[in-house]
């Protein structure tokens, strides 16, 4: 390996074919170029997804009230289910997740549909609104940019209280000129505006990756919501966190509270209309599958280009054998030993399949570097590979060169001197 005479051999077998050299360099590095780019890309992909959804959990189970489709137990089709308080205590007690209510009280009527008419002195506009529990705010992928959120002392002193998004600070708060929503903001915090003709105090302001419309809500206390819009004791809906469950136990959990509501308000188990339910960790482990899945696609075309590279480097040594025949046969004239045949074939082999693959892994970790420059998007964020990619790729390299020089290598260590002189 450390010979200089080999060396010159192998620097002066490559001037001899500059052109096939070159093409067949190109060859293998454009094989770890592409394989590095795309698990750079994949990898970046991943982490776009990963920064939208990383205030949101990724362990919930909505549950959502809606109308039967089955009839049960003497009642028809078209009931809506309501659920109340009493549904939320029960599924608190159990211990293996922290529940969290989030409802719309009352469909129509005063709410408009989850919508109600906002003001503060001579402004008035509709806003979503939603009455919940504090865990609430753990669910969801909001930011308290200003006071606080909602807290269970809220709830058990029924405060009138709530919490705006950014755009309802803005247009209720603008104190700049024509009082417009770009105009300067007064802190809204401690400040009061009326929400259905009642009055709340602001206590914080939050915000939302999702955008302006799912900032366009405020959350005020399922509690004081209940008592101030004559709600009863009615919840809309149920979210829960199940700890580390994966998919079919998060499942599990969720049949076994419907199963809980399903008796409480008469209907069919079995009835998908009467509840709806959402699960996040379906939708996390559907989203690890599918990236798991694109990493062995893009590692599959990457290997596939990168064996396409050490196929043509096997026959160009292959040529480099049948034309150095007559220099073999002299070699094994003057003694050398069918080993050194081999390794000198072999460390041509490995010398030009590293040197083409670092250049083509250095250009690939460059592009990578420079992707979040040119594209300026949320969907593909800091793209790398991993420390070990660049490693192993190196190995693969050199254990893809002894492969490629290894089957000339042997060609070349069967060469009989005397028949090839005599041949020459």
């Amino acid at each position: 390996m450390f010979m200089l005479d080999r060396w010159g051999e192998v620097f002066d077998t490559i001037k001899r074919n500059k052109l096939r050299t070159l093409l067949t360099a190109v060859s293998v590095a454009w094989g770890i170029f592409v394989l590095v780019v795309l698990l750079g890309l994949g990898q970046g992909l991943n982490n776009g997804v990963r920064y939208s959804f990383r205030r949101m959990a990724t362990n919930a189970v909505f549950i959502s009230a809606n109308k039967t489709s089955i009839p049960h137990a003497g009642y028809g089709i078209g009931r809506r289910i309501t659920f109340d308080n009493r549904d939320y205590a029960h599924a608190q007690d159990r211990r293996r997740h922290r529940p969290a209510v989030r409802p719309v009280l009352i469909r129509g009527g005063s709410f408009g549909g989850g919508e109600m008419r906002t003001s503060r002195g001579v402004k008035s506009n509709t806003f979503q609104l939603n009455a919940v529990h504090p865990d609430a705010f753990y669910l969801n992928a909001q930011e308290i940019i200003q006071g606080r959120f909602l807290s269970y002392a809220d709830i058990a002193t029924l405060r009138k209280v709530c919490v705006i998004g950014r755009p309802v600070r803005n247009f209720l708060f603008s104190e700049g000129p024509g009082s417009g929503p770009d105009g300067e903001q007064a802190n809204p915090v401690g400040q009061w505006i009326n929400i259905g003709n009642v009055a709340f105090e602001v206590v914080g302001v939050f915000s939302d990756e999702g955008g302006e419309e799912n900032e366009r809500q405020i959350y005020i206390p399922v509690s004081t919501a209940q008592l101030a819009f004559n709600g009863a004791d009615h919840l809309g809906s149920l979210m829960m966190t199940v700890g580390n469950a994966n998919a079919k136990q998060a499942q599990a959990i969720a049949d076994e509270v419907i199963g809980q509501l399903a008796a409480a308000h008469k209907f069919s188990p079995d009835d998908k209309q009467a509840v709806r339910t959402f699960n996040t960790v379906e939708g996390s482990e559907a989203f690890r599958m599918m990236f798991l899945a694109i990493t062995a696609f893009v590692t599959l075309i990457g290997c596939g280009t990168l064996l396409a590279g050490v196929v043509g480097v096997s026959n160009i040594m292959m040529i480099a054998v049948k034309e150095r025949t007559r220099e073999i046969g002299i070699r094994k004239a003057l003694g050398a030993t069918p080993t050194s045949i081999v390794a000198m074939i072999v460390q041509e082999a490995i010398f030009f399949t590293s040197i083409a693959g670092l250049f083509g892994l250095a250009a690939g970790v460059g592009a990578i570097e420079l992707i979040p420059r040119l594209a300026d998007t949320d969907m593909i964020r800091n793209p790398s590979v991993d420390i070990w990619v660049g490693v192993l790729a190196t190995i693969g390299l050199v254990l893809a060169g002894a492969l490629a020089g290894f089957v000339p290598a042997r060609t070349a260590a069967r060469v009989n001197p005397v028949h090839t002189l005599r041949d020459q």
